[in-house]
């Protein structure tokens, strides 16, 4: 007879215990262990397949390995490409996570139906192939060769994939499959987790790439072991604000390119449309005479585009000053904050800061901060910046505005959306007479005030 035991296990960081604690040793996260149950079964061991497809696995030196460029498949969607770094590796396995509502279905259902002649199929435990059709209907391109299922047994899933021998498969979403080999809840760890590593062995030996959609928990982490992120070799956040027209692609893991590179859309009534130009729509028209917007020149990845930071200075109600950030670093905004009243000697004590990017972006670039002093200061003293000028300069502890990267994609982007000046960090490298607009290096923070603010 099998003979069940019960482990408990940490759902922030996978770790395992034989009791339940209230705070994981290992990830300090408390009440995040949930019961697992183990059958000892042979029929629970199901046999793994070679990776290799029964090629030789001895070991050789590294010189005798012979690699070959990757070919990628073209998902007919720039954006998309950008984030995988190219294209989709055959083989591989993708984890889309986000919010609820936030468009990770349409965005999957929407590339597959743009493939083309490609064969794809579409696995949906959450939805009926009826409202898959609905959802369709209202998408563009091309669904002659996507096959669709709802389904949620793993086992028939692989059964049909094999049957169908698809190009691309989609799996909506992890949390709803469950695999026979695991006598657990389907959603419960070691089903996400043994569902994750049969779908990954599948996925290497048919050379099929796999694209799984994943739930996220409160805290905004995708939902499972934090062994599911290391089972695939790349993992997409799809993120924004339900409340805006913007949705951001980012990857925070990738096996096969860059982790630097963002993803822009707009959610619209026909799906999800690529944003190239994006520094068109985060700009505000209407910004002219307005005190507290400044504009940066920021850079995600290799992508230049320009945002506007918009910030409210205003006398503090309560005892205690707020400080509050919308997009940016909270901790850095406080420590540009010391800068401006240490360095300058502008006084804010007592008054309450409100920062906020446009948008609904999140901008993690150092570039940004002479940006966002500026806007801090031009609220404080309620004198509005020159609506041509924008700014890009990362400002250390001493008051200095310190080089950054890519400066020349920078200057471009602000030429092509008319600006007519940009204030950049001074010592920078660059030829100047190539650029129709008036490039001004400044080496502190006090000489681009200047600049700025003529009373």
């Amino acid at each position: 007879m099998a003979k069940n035991t019960i482990q408990y296990v940490c759902s922030s960081c996978g770790a395992k215990a034989p009791q339940m604690l209230g705070r994981c040793p290992v990830c300090g996260e408390w009440g995040t262990y949930e019961e697992e149950v183990i059958v000892d079964s042979k029929s629970a061991t199901h046999s793994r397949l070679s990776l290799r497809n029964g090629s030789d696995n001895t070991p050789k030196r590294l010189q005798e390995v012979v690699a070959s460029e990757e070919m990628r498949i073209d998902m007919q969607d720039g954006e998309l490409n950008r984030v995988l770094g190219g294209g989709l590796v055959p083989g591989s396995l993708v984890l889309l996570g986000g919010e609820p509502g936030i468009g990770k279905s349409t965005l999957a259902l929407q590339v597959l139906m743009r493939m083309g002649e490609r064969r794809t199929f579409y696995a949906s435990g959450e939805e009926s192939a009826r409202q898959l059709k609905l959802r369709a209907e209202r998408l563009t391109g091309n669904a002659e060769n996507l096959y669709i299922c709802s389904e949620t047994s793993l086992e028939r899933i692989l059964e049909q994939v094999k049957q169908i021998e698809p190009e691309i498969v989609v799996i909506d979403s992890i949390q709803t499959i469950g695999t026979e080999n695991t006598e657990a809840t389907i959603g419960s760890l070691s089903q996400v987790r043994e569902c994750a590593t049969r779908l990954m062995e599948f996925a290497k030996t048919r050379n099929i790439p796999f694209i799984i959609i994943g739930h996220i928990n409160k805290e905004g982490a995708l939902a499972g072991p934090k062994v599911l992120e290391h089972i695939v070799d790349t993992v997409l956040q799809f993120e924004g604000d339900q409340q805006y027209m913007y949705r951001i692609l980012r990857a925070q893991k990738n096996r096969f390119g860059s982790t630097a590179e963002l993803g822009i859309y707009e959610m619209q009534q026909n799906g999800l449309r690529e944003v190239s130009n994006p520094s068109e729509l985060l700009l505000s028209t209407a910004r002219e005479g307005l005190s507290g917007i400044a504009i940066a020149a920021a850079v995600e990845g290799v992508r230049p585009f320009l945002i506007e930071i918009q910030a409210l200075v205003s006398s503090a109600a309560y005892g205690t000053p707020q400080r509050s950030s919308t997009g940016f670093d909270g901790r850095r905004l406080n420590m540009l904050l010391a800068v401006l009243e240490k360095r300058i000697g502008f006084k804010l004590l007592q008054k309450d800061v409100f920062l906020n990017i446009a948008g609904g972006l999140r901008v993690q670039d150092p570039a940004i901060d002479l940006a966002v002093l500026a806007a801090v200061l031009s609220s404080n003293m309620d004198i509005p910046l020159d609506a041509g000028t924008c700014l890009c300069g990362e400002v250390g502890l001493a008051g200095e505005i310190r080089p950054v990267n890519r400066i020349e994609q920078r200057i471009s982007e602000a030429q092509k959306l008319g600006f007519e000046r940009i204030l950049i960090p001074a010592g920078m490298k660059i030829d100047t007479t190539r650029f129709r607009i008036k490039v001004v290096p400044v080496s502190k923070v006090t000489d681009a005030f200047r600049l700025l603010i003529k009373q």
